[in-house]
């Protein structure tokens, strides 16, 4: 088999020969036209690598973090506000970069004083992130690692993690199942969610360590999206952190959600959360002593629009999170 030139060592191209990263459990040959499920190859498929300031306060830090977007997901989410580099489709052909290339930008945003380095959508290139790790801690950096991720992970790979990140920042999209099959094409989201985020939880616990900068360090921030019209599945996503993990978890609580063209006449996601609906989750939030993370502004559902197509995709954003 001729490998390609990726940088990345052969132990890591062989295992994607026959690629079960992912609990879509696919068994694609990534090397071969009939990809799988997330429609990748074997390459560094990145959408851009660029220093972001729109996360919560102690993931960037005063200095940011470096951000690595990879391209595809293995979710399908019909609402993504990612959905320049999330699709799947065939007739999407994003190209790959060599490791040596994105090595070398992240490098030189960390030497600008980047202290943390994130990776998002990781689940289906979780050998492209290690090696890209690999090739980071050779050079001498030492970032903060952060895992940036759907939540839909599978409990073996996150164990194999361990040690290696730093700070886990999952989605927990649904506590239904039928709401998840219907809006990211997973049934199991939540049942393959609540173990991945169970094993998140044993390796880093509740505390989120933070250094004199303000950076986070070690630590678990679980991230929710209220979708309108769904506050049931909101309530029970909070009440699982509850009553599984802990009160004592760091939860970023989102009302950012904003329609993209492609749901504009949809049944219920055509439009932004309503006050009443954000009050009842941030009233049960607070019901169930989960006093620990950020709430958003609600006006603020414009403001975290990203553009790939430019350069830095999130330079207009602002941070409007609360304690």
């Amino acid at each position: 088999m001729k490998l390609p030139d990726t940088g990345l060592t052969k132990k890591y191209l062989q295992e994607l020969t026959n690629c079960s990263v992912c609990p879509r459990n696919c068994g694609a040959d990534r090397f071969s036209d009939a990809k799988g499920y997330c429609n990748a190859g074997p390459g560094l498929e990145i959408a851009s690598i660029c220093l972001h300031r729109g996360e919560e306060p102690p993931v960037g830090g005063s200095s940011g973090i470096c951000n690595v977007f990879f391209n595809r997901c293995n979710l399908q989410c019909v609402y993504c506000q990612n959905c320049q580099i999330s699709t799947n489709s065939n007739k999407v052909n994003f190209p790959s970069i060599t490791l040596e290339v994105a090595v070398s930008q992240i490098i030189k945003l960390l030497d600008s004083g980047c202290k943390a380095l994130g990776f998002v959508s990781p689940s289906h290139m979780i050998h492209q992130m290690l090696a890209i790790i690999e090739a980071v801690h050779s050079s001498g950096r030492r970032p903060v690692i952060v895992y940036n991720t759907n939540a839909y992970d599978k409990v073996e790979v996150l164990r194999n993690l361990e040690g290696i990140i730093d700070v886990y920042i999952p989605d927990f999209k649904y506590s239904d199942s039928n709401l998840a099959g219907g809006l990211s094409d997973a049934r199991d989201y939540p049942e393959v969610a609540e173990k991945a985020l169970k094993e998140m939880f044993r390796q880093k616990g509740a505390p989120l360590i933070i250094d004199e900068d303000g950076q986070a360090i070690s630590g678990l921030i679980i991230r929710h999206l209220i979708i309108p019209g769904q506050i049931e599945n909101s309530l029970n996503v909070l009440r699982f952190i509850a009553s599984e993990l802990s009160t004592k978890v760091h939860v970023s609580l989102m009302s950012q959600y904003h329609p993209m063209p492609a749901v504009k006449n949809h049944a219920f996601l055509g439009r932004t959360i309503t006050v009443n609906e954000y009050s009842d989750v941030i009233n049960e939030m607070e019901r169930l002593d989960l006093n620990h993370g950020w709430i958003q502004d609600q006006e603020s559902a414009s403001d975290y629009l990203p553009d790939f197509n430019n350069e830095h995709p999130f330079e207009t954003m602002s941070n409007n999170v609360t304690n």
